[in-house]
């Protein structure tokens, strides 16, 4: 608040009078006042300022979605670990909005939680500044970046993508079509895998990008739309296992054989990939660890002790079964 003060050219009381009653301040020191609060993305504390030197014991973590494993799995043993520390987790969907993510995020900081977690490393600017300006610790998970906020724990989405299409080259595959959701990590395993494939076999990668969210619904149409656009065979890179399921159901109603016809790899290693007919080829990430050691980290900036590094790349492995 001082900060904003000097920035606004007033006194302390008078930010602390704007935003606790701002119709007692005139609408230009107001204006003033906001200005400076988008400059230094500064968060108003909701806690008493008596107890603002005390930890608050709140966790908080933002995810895209509640509903997606990949997200609801690793968020389980995060919560788990941090409950094992005394903490609660807060947990907050955010979509694949980044201004939803600055509108959840302000309304967190303003509980002053003693960590965040968040998920994946691309955020807004300001959603950045916030964070830097309340000084707390943060992870960010899901992904990694040799320059985070803070701290991540995660795994190289291009690198994956990189890593399918040498697998479906080495297996012998020479034609692909890529099925990827709207999330940006997806789009960019999408991006890895189609320009290592076309490199590899001088041969464009069929592309189809959704919107939205992966359903089984979509991994039907979007093999129904591939066939009909003149795919005819070889592999199809899903970005999901639950649009890899959709592809497998949509090649059997129609009569092609798996991997003979068309093979199918998706992402995530769901709890059903191996049970499919046939089994589902994918790329495992082991979420459990995933989540416990973003838990660790966070605690370790949390108690202000050292950590050798900031970025920990926990991998990923390509599970080979019957579907290519």
């Amino acid at each position: 608040m001082e900060a904003v003060g000097r920035l606004a050219g007033v006194s302390q009381v008078t930010v602390s009078r704007a935003l606790n009653n701002p119709s007692k301040v005139s609408a230009k020191t107001l204006e003033r006042i906001k200005n400076a609060i988008e400059l230094t993305g500064y968060v108003p504390n909701m806690v008493a300022g008596a107890l603002a030197s005390k930890r608050s014991h709140l966790i908080v973590a933002l995810i895209p979605s509640i509903t997606n494993f990949a997200y609801s799995e690793f968020i389980k043993h995060f919560i788990q670990v941090m409950r094992g520390y005394g903490y609660h987790v807060l947990t907050a969907e955010t979509g694949l909005s980044q201004e939803e993510e600055e509108s959840i995020l302000a309304t967190m900081l303003s509980r002053r939680p003693d960590g965040i977690m968040m998920t994946g490393i691309n955020h807004s600017a300001k959603c950045k500044r916030m964070i830097l300006g309340s000084g707390i610790p943060v992870v960010e998970i899901w992904d990694i970046t040799a320059s985070p906020i803070d701290t991540c724990v995660g795994f190289s989405h291009a690198k994956s993508g990189e890593e399918t299409a040498k697998f479906a080259y080495e297996k012998g595959y020479r034609h692909a079509l890529a099925i990827s959701a709207g999330d940006e990590r997806a789009l960019r395993r999408k991006d890895a895998f189609c320009d290592t494939f076309n490199k590899l076999t001088q041969n464009q990668v069929d592309e189809i990008c959704l919107p939205g969210q992966a359903s089984l619904e979509l991994g039907r149409s979007s093999l129904a739309q591939a066939i009909e656009n003149g795919f005819k065979s070889g592999v199809v890179m899903c970005s999901s296992d639950l649009l890899a399921h959709g592809v497998i159901i949509e090649a059997q109603t129609r009569h092609l054989k798996i991997p003979q016809d068309i093979a199918v790899i998706g992402f995530g290693n769901q709890n059903f990939a191996a049970f499919t007919a046939p089994a589902l080829t994918t790329v495992k990430v082991d979420r459990a660890y995933l989540g416990s050691q973003a838990a660790k980290v966070l605690m370790t900036r949390i108690d202000q002790k050292p950590l050798e590094n900031k970025c920990i790349d926990i991998g990923f492995e390509i599970v080979a079964r019957d579907s290519a």
